[in-house]
Order: structure tokens, then C-alpha cells, then sequence
């Protein structure tokens, strides 16, 4: 079964400390070793995708519980120690710039464990659709600004990556796992973890969508004249209201106006292009939020195709808050969670001073559960 989650993901500033972030490496580099030997690579790519699995991790290295900033350093401090002769995973990209080099790094990598360039390209396909869904086909206003992609031996992946609102200074995480994708459009995460369940967010990924999918393709797949006229009478209106009050369609469309900048040599070239489905058109240079976004309205306040406003954050996969928001703390499975890491530990090799401290940690948690 597929899951969301949610978990307050503050935006804090600065930087970890070098003292903490050489002993994260040392902590995380013992427990992959182990977890690698006990289960394989594969299996920690998959503990990966957990959110739930993923934060207790952060935890465990000595990092905050809630930052925004645990995304960023567990995954580069992963980056710096993991390496294929040893744990069977590698891991490409970061944060800001280091993200737009993620193709030449998975390039690096591929060529590192022998991949073939066919599947090198695959990994870089995948590389880019994750990051453009989650900017072009979920708008939810958070622009992605961190993207990892961890990959092993035999070619399989998993991608956490990372968006911020600047306007409320909160972070909303997503996970992929190559083995969970059916393909990259009808809701292909393992989870997506943020602060609050948004009111409106235009997610083109939910299944009740799919006609508002066809419809789009349709669209461009027609002459260019006819989406452009389209959306020139829309955009007349100072807002939506007109085309909702009274006709029956979801008023959820009052919150958001048509663009108005758009490059209208897109549609030609996507008229030319033919997009076989919604995955190609979204894979297609160029589009972006602002094209995708006056496609769905198009297809519904014009061909009645709804797309979904329904955020895909749940509160279903937390622990829960002490002043009990979203709920109260679940003290069972925290308890659970941190037993599990505790045994981890005991039956690592780690140095008996570095135990101690991570157990230590782990005994203030689980007294506070």
C-alpha cells in the first residue's frame, strides 16, 4: 500500500557543525555496512522511501527530529560515506547547484559499476521526471531545491527530494523507489512528507485525474490555435470567478488565475511533437508549471475534464506531536522504532565510545515515550 505522511519540516538556518556532521558519517557508514550485510542494498534503498524509516534515521545520527535541514545533511553526509565496494549504493546530486548535477554524476556512476548507456539514460530519465512532477504535475508552492538520487549496484534507485514556501519557511520532502514506479504520472511516490495539508494544490498525478491527462494531450495534440484562443478567453477574466459562480465547478479554481506569460511557440512545437500521453508532454522541454496548469483549467472550465485540488499529504504516517497536532504521540510504534535502531546499534562494530553516545540518544527518546 502506498503512503503519505506528514511531519512539520521547519526551515532552520546555518550549517551543521563539522564535529557533528564527521561523527554522522562515521555513525551512518557503520549502520549501512550493517543494515547492507543484513539485508542487502536493495533493501536499504527501500528503508529509504520510508519516510517514517528515514526520519528515525536523521534522529539516530544526532540530527533535529523536525528540521527541514535533516533532508539536507543526512543525505549529504550519506553522499560523502557510502560507496559501491562497500554498502553497494552510491549517491548523486545534493543541494542547489550540486542537484543540476546529478545526470553527470549518475553518468560517473553507471560507468563506475558497468551500467549499460541505455540504462545510464534511464536513470537520468528518471532523474528528470521525478523532479518535474513534482514541480510541474503537483503545484503546491513548494520549488524543488534539493534532489538526491541513491543508486546500487544492480541498477536500482530511489530519489528524496525537497521544495520550500518561502512564504510560511516550510519544507515538503518526496520519495521515490524504483520498484514502487509503474511509471511516473498516476501517483508514483512512496510518500510525500510536508507541514499542512494545503487547501488547493493542483495535483495532476491523483488517479480522478486521468481524463483531466487525456484531455490535456488532446489538446496539444490539436492546432495550436485552438488552446491559444482557449486560453486568451480565460485570461480576459480578472480572475476565475466568472467561469466558476454558478456553473457547478469546483470553486477551489477562485484561488487561482490563468497565466498570462506564456510562450505560445510551445504549443506549436508540441503540436509537432504529438505526445503519445500526459508523461510525454510533461517530459517535453519547456513545459512547466505555468503551461501545465492553464492546460487542466482548460480542460475543465472548457471540455468538463476535472483535474484533483486535493493535496496528496495526509496525516497518516507520523508519530504524531506532543501538544497532540496532528494527533498525539504514537508511542507504540515510537517505541517499536527505536527499539529496532537500539539493536541495530548493539550488534554494530562501531567504536564502543560512539555506541555509547548513539544508545544514550536512543534511551532519551524512548524515556520520553
Amino acid at each position: 500500500m502506498r503512503k503519505t505522511g506528514h511531519v512539520i519540516l521547519p526551515l532552520h538556518g546555518g550549517h551543521a557543525p563539522k564535529w557533528l556532521t564527521s561523527r554522522m558519517k562515521k555513525l551512518s557508514d557503520e549502520m549501512v555496512r550493517l543494515l547492507v550485510s543484513e539485508y542487502g542494498p536493495k533493501e536499504f534503498l527501500a528503508r529509504l522511501s520510508d519516510p517514517f524509516w528515514f526520519q528515525a534515521f536523521g534522529c539516530v545520527l544526532g540530527f533535529d527530529w523536525h528540521s527541514s535541514g535533516l533532508t539536507t545533511v543526512v543525505t549529504g553526509v550519506l553522499k560523502d560515506a557510502l560507496q559501491f565496494d562497500i554498502h553497494g549504493v552510491k549517491v548523486a546530486g545534493g543541494k542547489g547547484k550540486a542537484s543540476r548535477k546529478t545526470p553527470q554524476e549518475v553518468a560517473e556512476m553507471g560507468d563506475l559499476i558497468n551500467l549499460s548507456t541505455k540504462r545510464i539514460e534511464e536513470l537520468q530519465y528518471a532523474s528528470r521526471m521525478c523532479a518535474k512532477v513534482d514541480t510541474v504535475a503537483i503545484q503546491a508552492g513548494y520549488p524543488l531545491y534539493h534532489h538526491n538520487l541513491f543508486l546500487t549496484e544492480n541498477g536500482d534507485w530511489c530519489i528524496i527530494q525537497q521544495g520550500l514556501c518561502a512564504e510560511d519557511r516550510t519544507a515538503r520532502r518526496y520519495h521515490w523507489l524504483s520498484s514502487n514506479v509503474q511509471n511516473f504520472i498516476v501517483e508514483p511516490h512512496d510518500a510525500i512528507v510536508g507541514d499542512a495539508v494545503r487547501p488547493q494544490v493542483l495535483n495532476i498525478t491523483a488517479k480522478e485525474a486521468e481524463e483531466s491527462r487525456r484531455t490535456c494531450v488532446d489538446l496539444v495534440k490539436e492546432s495550436p490555435s485552438h488552446i491559444i484562443s482557449s486560453i486568451k478567453r480565460l485570461s480576459a477574466e480578472t480572475t476565475l470567478d466568472y467561469w466558476v459562480n454558478g456553473t457547478g465547478i469546483s470553486q477551489n479554481y477562485q484561488a487561482y488565475s490563468m497565466p498570462r506569460r506564456l510562450n505560445w511557440d510551445l504549443f506549436t512545437a508540441l503540436y509537432e511533437y504529438q505526445p503519445i500521453d500526459y508523461e510525454a508532454l510533461v517530459a517535453f522541454p519547456g513545459v512547466g508549471p505555468a503551461i501545465a496548469r492553464s492546460l487542466s483549467l482548460v480542460a475543465e472550465l472548457v471540455y468538463g475534464a476535472p483535474a484533483s485540488w486535493k493535496d496528496p499529504v495526509k496525516f497518516s504516517f507520523a508519530h504524531g506531536g506532543k501538544d497532540g497536532v496532528p494527533f498525539p504521540v504514537d508511542k507504540e510504534t515510537m517505541g517499536y522504532t527505536i527499539k529496532m535502531l537500539g539493536e541495530i546499534l548493539k550488534n554494530s562494530n562501531i567504536e564502543d565510545e560512539e555506541k555509547r553516545r548513539a544508545l544514550k540518544r536512543l534511551a532519551q527518546y524512548s524515556a520520553l515515550s
